[in-house]
């Protein structure tokens, strides 16, 4: 009987020796990198979901390497156009773009583009996951459950309304994808950002709203909003008294808001790598465990290439919500 060998083939021993050849030229194109700041864009404003992870991590990250990485919102158009300013900016190592799962969507709500995810970028890493929450106004809403909000909605078409942080976001397919589920309608209210969008809620001049956790997390614990569901099988991490949809009646009812971070395409690999490695440390601490539980959060696990893979299913699966849902831009 014979027995595999971990000894490298022909083949292996020069990819092996290609890789030992080419790692110095490529480490010699950051060397001690970053010498000066770093600009991370972030394509919606202060008070969203995306801001909400980006300044703990890069805070975290500014602090424990003594380097600066500065946040640098450019909202507008669910994402996109922060995300195309990114994709024009120099493949230096001084421009990241920290962007979600808006970006998967975008491709198939805005036709006109100037720039593709897939293409136009490198992708570094996956940065969070959380479900998508329902979350009310309570002096507008008197549901205090899932089942008690689709009472009033089947009731009173129409009445109610939702706000989203933009066409084509996650919060706008999510509302969609409820309305589809479960043969409801309630009429959208498309914002600059989940930050507004959320301000108005909480001032009342909206109903509600299918929001990233991660954005709701500390209204929702000082109580300015009502939590309803969460959009996953599972109650998420932090938040163990906010019930399921599938706990309320709609067990197919499951979308998650999942943040990233990618580079200009052309940017070097051992640029990228380095910033992968500041990542893994700051991720690994546990400042940032704490601060992704308290915004009930998954880790992540995702990087380089299988970050790019996740990214490009994503495409494929919301292309096909948007179909299905007949969402469009309003």
């Amino acid at each position: 009987m014979t027995h595999p060998t971990s000894h490298p083939n022909r083949r292996q021993m020069l990819a092996l020796a290609g890789a030992s050849l080419a790692a110095p030229a490529c480490l010699a194109q950051a060397p001690g990198w970053p010498t000066k700041p770093v600009t991370i864009v972030v394509p919606f404003p202060a008070g969203g979901g995306t801001d909400a992870f980006a300044r703990p991590l890069f805070g975290a990250m500014g602090k424990a390497s003594g380097k600066q990485f500065i946040i640098d919102n450019k909202g507008g158009a669910g994402g996109t156009v922060g995300a195309s300013l990114a994709a024009r900016a120099a493949p230096d190592g001084y421009t990241f773009f920290m962007g979600a799962v808006h970006h998967a969507i975008a491709p198939s709500m805005y036709p006109k583009l100037d720039y593709q995810i897939e293409t136009d970028f490198v992708p570094v890493g996956l940065i969070s996951s959380v479900p998508q929450v329902i979350v009310v106004n309570p002096q507008r809403v008197a549901a205090t459950d899932l089942k008690g909000l689709l009472e009033i909605v089947r009731r009173t078409p129409g009445k109610l309304n939702y706000a989203s942080a933009g066409n084509g976001t996650s919060h706008h397919l999510a509302g969609e994808l409820f309305k589809l589920q479960t043969r409801t309608f309630i009429t959208h209210i498309p914002y600059r950002g989940a930050g507004p969008a959320l301000q108005d809620l909480i001032a009342g001049q909206v109903d509600l709203m299918f929001d990233g956790l991660g954005s709701s997390a500390a209204h929702i614990k000082a109580g300015r909003i009502k939590a309803i569901a969460v959009a996953a099988d599972k109650r998420a991490p932090g938040f163990p008294d906010v019930p399921t949809a599938a706990e309320g009646g709609v067990p197919t009812y499951q979308v998650a808001t999942w943040y990233g971070l990618w580079a200009p395409k052309g940017t070097p690999t051992a640029i990228i790598e380095a910033m992968q490695a500041e990542m893994r440390k700051a991720l690994n601490s546990e400042e940032i465990k704490a601060a992704w539980q308290g915004l009930g959060a998954l880790p992540p696990s995702l990087w380089g290439a299988d970050f790019g893979r996740f990214v490009g299913a994503e495409v494929k699966r919301w292309r096909e919500v948007v179909r299905s849902s007949g969402a469009k831009l309003d």
